[in-house]
Parts: C-alpha cells; sequence; structure tokens
C-alpha cells in the first residue's frame, strides 16, 4: 500500500511538472481584476523562487502605499545577518483595466514586471509573478498560511506554466494566531 502511495505521488508530481512545461510557452494569464485600495498593506512571503537579492533572507515583507502621483511605493523588508535591511521601490500599473499588471523599479534604469496572477476573494493571499516566469513570490497577509491554501497556489503556479520545484518557503520567525505552519514539501 505505501509503494501504491508513493508511486502515485511520484506520477501526480510528473503530470504537474509536464503541465507546467506545456503552458510555459503560453503567455501568461492574471486575476481579471484587482483593487488597489484592498491590495494595499502588508504582505508576507510564504514562498518564492530564490533571487539573488533576497539571499540569505529571512521574515520577509513586502508593504505597499499609494503615492499622491498614483504610483505605487513598495516597501520590502527583511532580515538578513541579524539585522533588519529594507530595500524602496516604486511600481505603476501597467494594465489599467485590469490592476493586475504592474511594473516595479527600485534602483533606476531596472525594473522588473510584477503580474498578480492568483488573488484571495478576500485578498488574504496572492500570488505574483513575472511572465518570463523565472520570479514567483507566494504572498500572505499572515506570517504563515494553512497547508490547503498553500498547495492549492502551488498548483495554480504549476497550471500558469512555473516549475514549481523550484520553489523555496521563507522562514517567517513571526507567529500569527490561527495559523498553521507549512510541512515540508509541497503535498
Amino acid at each position: 500500500m505505501k509503494k501504491e502511495i508513493i508511486a502515485g505521488t511520484a506520477l501526480a508530481g510528473l503530470g504537474i511538472a509536464a503541465f507546467a512545461l506545456a503552458t510555459r510557452n503560453k503567455p501568461l494569464k492574471t486575476v481579471g481584476h484587482v483593487e488597489l485600495e484592498k491590495y494595499l498593506g502588508k504582505w508576507y512571503e510564504i514562498a518564492k523562487f530564490p533571487q539573488s537579492f533576497e539571499n540569505g533572507c529571512t521574515n520577509v515583507t513586502a508593504e505597499y502605499s499609494l503615492r499622491d502621483d498614483g504610483k505605487i511605493s513598495v516597501v520590502n523588508s527583511c532580515t538578513k545577518d541579524g539585522q533588519p535591511k529594507t530595500t524602496e521601490g516604486i511600481a505603476s500599473i501597467d494594465d489599467k483595466e485590469s490592476n493586475a499588471k504592474l511594473e516595479v523599479q527600485f534602483q533606476w534604469p531596472f525594473s522588473g514586471k510584477y503580474w498578480i496572477i492568483a488573488l484571495a476573494p478576500d485578498y488574504s493571499y496572492a500570488v505574483v509573478g513575472h511572465p518570463n516566469r523565472k520570479y514567483l513570490w507566494i504572498l500572505n497577509r499572515k506570517p504563515i498560511m494553512d497547508t490547503m491554501t498553500y498547495n492549492h497556489l502551488v498548483l495554480v503556479a504549476a497550471s500558469r506554466g512555473f516549475d514549481i520545484r523550484k520553489l523555496v518557503k521563507t522562514v517567517q520567525t513571526e507567529v500569527s494566531e490561527n495559523a498553521f505552519s507549512i510541512p515540508n514539501g509541497h503535498s
């Protein structure tokens, strides 16, 4: 029985990876509409594709606020080597119909695409990616996320063509009430 479960899990994983590869060349689908006022505020990074600019970071958060010029102020924070680290940027909306496609700039002249590909109806979680599928973040309003929601969002990312084998959970040492920790692995 145990061998059948392991074999079934392995086959399911291969199926998800094959599906992700098949959808990788399709245009990245975003959510239909984002109400910016609801999206603003503090988000905790639950998982991500590792990037050099986040090496050694724990307790990663992003905070968004509306500027007077209509752009969005972005403040990314983390703990690195026991010290707080903050990076500030500016986001502009690329698709004003959906508000789901943004361009974020932390250091001129470099900017990156920030596309919202999944969003809870109550804005409690989000999945953000880049259309080249080399960047991916799972975000939550609390520092930890329940396992069912996390697994659902991993499947959403796979269905959008992201190689979820690259996904790494972010260490969040702040604990929130009524939240569950995510066990090792994606299932």
